[in-house]
């Protein structure tokens, strides 16, 4: 049996490490880029191997060029919305530069290799679509973030057309699970894990009634995997390789927070701060499309992740 080669970028952070679990686990042999900006060492799978290089670098560029992997899994990135808005041209440099450094690897090796980019479907979209969005939807995205990141898409819906390369872009909604960093720009499930179990007030910005689809990390690797060995879409417009991870369920702020305390049989009490700037409203993505395209569907129920998310952070 041949076994097929994985090169997984941001593999030692949250997302990352969980998709090259599931690989791992599906019988691939896995490598994992990452340059430990805010991945961890001890998240890379024991039977991978690691490259430590910032994906902007000749190191990267050279890696991809000369590995001959059959799978790229780009998840590395500047993923702080809040640094994108203060410092656009330093997250246009990494998810924008960064990204042509690897694609420009993969044209130069002439290896036949898949490309799965993890995309936003969080902040691509904007506020001027009615949820649940769709992947054809008009994107105006409301960072610097989304924008480098929707950048990235239409430069890979280039390569496609031009270059002949096979890629998916899986467009998360907002990803939630064990591993999840607290500190920094992290996703709100992980700080009120912290704050609960330090007995801390949960700080809700703006009036709490900000939604977004909450999707367990464990189905977002296991995409992955489906991604990897589906068969090649045809080059086209960018939305036809663009497709949406996440429940297709809207739930806001306090609504999570409550249903957090309800998953962890503990409170706290609820402190209210400023609305942030560039901060969606509404965001709920239609996953009707990653059923049709990859036979995916979320497993694990938001209550049912958020209590293993908790149970990991208690256990810490």
């Amino acid at each position: 049996m041949i076994i097929k080669r994985a090169l997984v970028t941001g593999g030692a952070g949250f997302i990352g490490s969980h998709v090259s679990d599931a690989l791992l686990a599906d019988g691939w042999s896995v490598t994992v880029l990452d340059d430990l900006s805010s991945g961890k060492r001890e998240q890379v799978p024991a039977a991978a191997q690691f490259v430590q290089a910032d994906i902007r670098s000749a190191d990267a560029h050279a890696l991809v060029r000369d590995g001959k992997f059959d799978l790229l899994c780009h998840l590395a990135a500047q993923m702080d919305v809040r640094r994108s808005v203060s410092d656009p041209s330093f997250d246009a440099d990494v998810n924008v530069r960064g990204s042509l450094n690897l694609l420009e690897a993969v044209r130069a090796s002439g290896h036949p290799t898949r490309v799965l980019f993890a995309s936003t479907g969080g902040a691509v979209y904007g506020d001027f679509v009615e949820p649940p969005n769709l992947e054809t939807y008009e994107k105006n995205p409301e960072s610097p973030y989304g924008i480098a990141k929707f950048a990235v898409e239409l430069y890979l819906a280039y390569y496609a057309r031009v270059h002949g390369l096979d890629y998916i872009a899986l467009r998360f909604a907002n990803v939630f699970g064990p591993r999840q960093d607290p500190h920094g720009e992290a996703g709100v499930v992980a700080i009120f894990c912290q704050r609960i179990l330090a007995g801390q007030p949960l700080t809700v910005f703006g009036d709490g009634g900000q939604t977004r689809d909450y999707v367990y990390v464990g189905d977002v690797a296991r995409a992955h995997v489906l991604a990897a060995k589906r068969a090649t879409i045809p080059a086209g417009r960018v939305d036809e390789r663009g497709i949406n991870l996440g429940t297709g369920r809207e739930t806001s702020v306090i609504e999570l927070a409550q249903a957090l305390m309800r998953a962890s049989g503990r409170s706290a009490p609820l402190q209210h701060a400023p609305a942030r700037p560039g901060e969606q409203r509404r965001s709920v993505v239609s996953i009707a499309k990653a059923g049709q395209v990859l036979g995916w569907t979320p497993q694990v129920g938001l209550e049912q992740g958020l209590a293993q998310t908790f149970a990991w952070f208690a256990s810490r």
